[in-house]
């Protein structure tokens, strides 16, 4: 029987366990937080239930222009909504540690062993982990990776915070600055604003969110503004420095913010330091990231790398994918590289940002040719009726035969939404057979068969 030994209890490993057990192996998971891991435990599950509590708030706001009002009482505010910050974030760590528990459950029911521990190679065969010496056939590492930590703006868990510290706050932030305004620093920005903080947002780019698609964080960036959130472009942070009631941030050019509370989003650091990896062949990049191939193998025989500790899209479903490779490759089993290109990720701002397959940017440098298409949601009839006035849908297919490259909804639950240009990329499927596929009336997903037949050739598109 093969033994497989993984190194981190996140959706690369867990993922890589559930599989190797199915397939006859037997399986050890050493992780040091809990099952899930730091994805779970800290960062994507606790930080969309916290964004789905300001989704909620958000639509309550809102609710006024179809007609329905709520009168709160004193403890409420303009808007007649309350936020208790306490109870927020009590469900927000409950949900996780009962995701986390599902988990051990499910690894539990497949037999696979998870010890507590942290854990290292000592040498391409074998993992330490605690007072325990495992021999393994196969070693998977899947640490994960940690918030950079910029010198001068250290956190303290009290006033200077970095995501992983906010779920300890009892009262909401008066005024939360947000250093960093990419995907990290604009999901938390909006969810803080519709809670009601008063949010600046300081972005070193010229816009926010400056590797996504240019016209999705226009919108993004123009409804931020019109709730009232400050965002500063071209202000790169130099320093953050308590004060008596909270925190002064002073930008490189001499100008400076105050507020009661600063969140640092200033990007990932790998764990990789301390494991023995270089020790033992597994080259690192230059940013410490694991180097590997499209079949997830490193540069030590037998030794397996998946998640955000590779570098490759730090998203849960790649790495949960990368895991799932590494299994099958080792194990024999047939298996296909993974194709980022294929891949869909969706920022849970509000409007939520999804995309998949090519992107505007390629298309505009001449890196691809493609036919582009952009409906605004405004035009949707379901939109329409929701409220729902920000956002579109943008969808790109090859000039002559119709496949479908890519596309990109910008739209509430637009990481449902992109699900249909998800199957179309990864099957290759043209705008025609998209076109012809029956949609909801009304609904939103209407939106992207419409695109799709406002791409078809003239001699297929018919009437509408």
């Amino acid at each position: 029987m093969t033994r497989i030994v993984i190194i981190g209890g996140g959706p690369g490993g867990y993922e890589a366990a559930l599989v190797a057990a199915q397939l006859g192996a037997q399986v050890t998971v050493v992780e040091e937080e809990g099952p899930g891991g730091a994805c779970v435990l800290t960062d994507c599950v606790p930080s969309k239930t916290l964004i789905a509590s300001s989704v909620r708030k958000q639509a309550l706001l809102d609710a006024s222009s179809l007609g329905v009002r709520f009168d709160g009482g004193p403890d409420h505010d303009a808007g007649g909504v309350a936020v208790d910050m306490i109870d927020v974030n009590k469900r927000v760590k409950e949900l996780a540690l009962a995701q986390s528990n599902d988990i051990a459950a499910r690894l539990a029911a497949e037999g696979v062993e998870v010890i507590r521990a942290r854990g290292r190679l000592v040498d391409p065969q074998v993992v330490r982990a605690g007072d325990r010496t495992i021999r393994a056939d196969v070693v998977i590492v899947a640490t994960g990776a940690h918030p950079r930590v910029l010198p001068g703006a250290e956190p303290d868990g009290e006033r200077i915070l970095s995501w992983r510290q906010l779920y300890d706050l009892e009262e909401l932030p008066e005024h939360l600055i947000v250093v960093g305004s990419g995907v990290t620093g604009a999901e938390f920005a909006g969810a803080y604003r519709s809670l009601g903080s008063e949010v600046t947002l300081v972005s070193s780019r010229d816009r926010m969110m400056p590797n996504e698609d240019a016209d999705a964080a226009e919108v993004l960036e123009e409804v931020y503004r019109r709730r009232g959130m400050n965002v500063m472009g071209r202000s790169r942070a130099a320093s953050v420095k308590r004060t008596e009631h909270g925190v002064v941030v002073t930008l490189e050019d001499g100008r400076t913010a105050e507020g009661s509370h600063c969140l640092m989003t200033v990007g990932m650091v790998p764990n990789t330091s301390g494991l023995g990896l270089e020790d033992n062949g597994v080259r690192l990049d230059r940013n410490g990231f694991i180097e590997v191939d499209k079949v997830s193998r490193t540069s030590a025989p037998g030794v397996y790398a998946a998640g955000d500790c590779t570098g490759v899209l730090m998203l849960a479903s790649v790495a949960a994918m990368q895991g799932r490779i590494a299994v099958w490759h080792a194990l024999g089993e047939a298996v296909q590289p993974i194709r980022l290109a294929t891949v869909a990720a969706n920022i849970f701002t509000d409007p939520e940002i999804a995309a998949v397959g090519v992107s505007q940017r390629q298309i505009e440098a001449g890196e691809i040719e493609a036919n582009v298409v952009k409906l605004p949601l405004a035009t949707n009839a379901r939109a329409k009726m929701q409220g729902f006035n920000d956002g579109f849908v943008k969808l790109f297919c090859r000039p002559n035969t119709g496949i479908v490259l890519g596309g990109v909804v910008v739209a509430p639950r637009a990481s449902e939404l992109i699900l249909a240009l998800s199957v179309a990329v990864q099957h290759r499927l043209t705008v025609d057979q998209l076109a012809h596929t029956f949609a909801v009336y009304p609904s939103l997903s209407g939106s992207i068969t419409e695109a799709a037949r406002r791409l078809m050739s003239p001699l297929t598109a018919g009437g509408i």
